[in-house]
């Protein structure tokens, strides 16, 4: 299956640890990175005070199911310091799938498309990065969304490495 995955980081070496959740996903039985966007700097979103992100949106590929992918970034998550303490609140990384194939879910662990990533330009700027034309499994064309003139969402690095 092929699968496009949304990754951030805002404490500590940013840019590090975004290229060590690549590494580390490439690690994981199953998970294959194919490509990455550029790297966004970005605003935080949510309301909680706290330093700028960095996010890219990596294309994989993987036979897992869709749980056994969550489990599998929620590792990586975990490997790199991840803690979940406040909602949309700092992280060393954050990975989140955004869609997979053309497949719909919608239960309590997991929700693809993710419900949110229409509403994110921290999402939506790397992945036209990737994909100039992009089209949710419910036939919604993301080019269509509206991004205003200054999104938060500013370049910051060439894409991370996807080679194991």
């Amino acid at each position: 299956m092929d699968a496009l995955l949304g990754i951030g980081s805002n404490l500590g070496d940013r840019l590090e640890t975004l290229q060590r959740g690549v590494d580390l996903l490439n690690a994981e039985p199953g998970i294959r990175v194919t490509r990455s966007s550029r790297v966004f700097e970005t605003e935080p979103v949510g309301g909680v005070e706290q330093p700028t992100f960095l996010n890219a949106v990596l294309e994989i590929v993987t036979d897992l199911e869709p749980h056994e992918l969550l489990a599998a970034t929620q590792h990586v998550e975990g490997a790199l310091g991840r803690t979940r303490e406040i909602r949309w609140g700092p992280r060393t990384l954050d990975v989140d799938i955004l869609s997979i194939d053309a497949l719909t879910i919608d239960d309590p662990a997991l929700t693809i498309p993710h419900p949110r990533m229409r509403e994110r330009a921290f999402v939506l700027i790397p992945l036209l990065d990737l994909h100039p034309a992009p089209v949710l499994p419910d036939g919604t064309e993301l080019l269509h969304v509206r991004l205003t003139a200054d999104a938060g969402v500013r370049p910051f690095a060439p894409p991370l490495r996807t080679d194991p």
